[in-house]
């Protein structure tokens, strides 16, 4: 017998379960996208030194040299989002961004936008738990070559 199962040979609640991997391998491939499309522009805002970049880094006193630090920390995830084998490490990675980011909206900015952060995490820590496949393969590659 074949060792590939079609969903209509599995029992009922198999293939449920199925689409619903199915559904949801597909909401967080398109959340993968935005949020690397979204991240990446706000990344880029950042290394233009665009005047709301440097109104907000200012406001929170902090240099240049750090907005560019952060603005290239976000441009290279959100490019890491786009490739497979790097997106679960770009997700975890994003977590402790946005962690800060979250903290920095709370304490010298305006504390009700630190929401926004605080849910990106979550979306990201489902990206990453998705993409542990990847990201274990990246992590034996790595250990190979060392």
């Amino acid at each position: 017998m074949s060792e590939i199962t079609t969903a209509a040979s599995m029992p009922a609640a198999s293939a449920s379960a199925a689409g619903r991997r199915g559904r949801g391998a597909v909401a967080l491939t398109v959340a993968r996208y935005a949020l690397a499309l979204f991240l990446g522009f706000s990344g880029i805002a950042k290394l233009i030194a665009h005047e709301s970049a440097i109104e907000s880094f200012g406001r929170m006193g902090w240099s240049h040299g750090a907005m560019y630090a952060i603005g290239g920390l976000e441009t290279a995830g959100a490019i890491a989002l786009l490739v497979p084998v790097l997106a679960g490490v770009a997700a975890i990675a994003f977590c402790g961004l946005l962690a800060g980011a979250s903290i920095v909206q709370l304490t010298l900015l305006d504390p009700p936008n630190a929401v926004m952060p605080a849910a990106l995490i979550v979306v990201m820590v489902l990206i990453a738990r998705d993409r542990r496949a990847g990201t274990a393969a990246l992590i034996a590659l790595v250990r190979r070559g060392a």
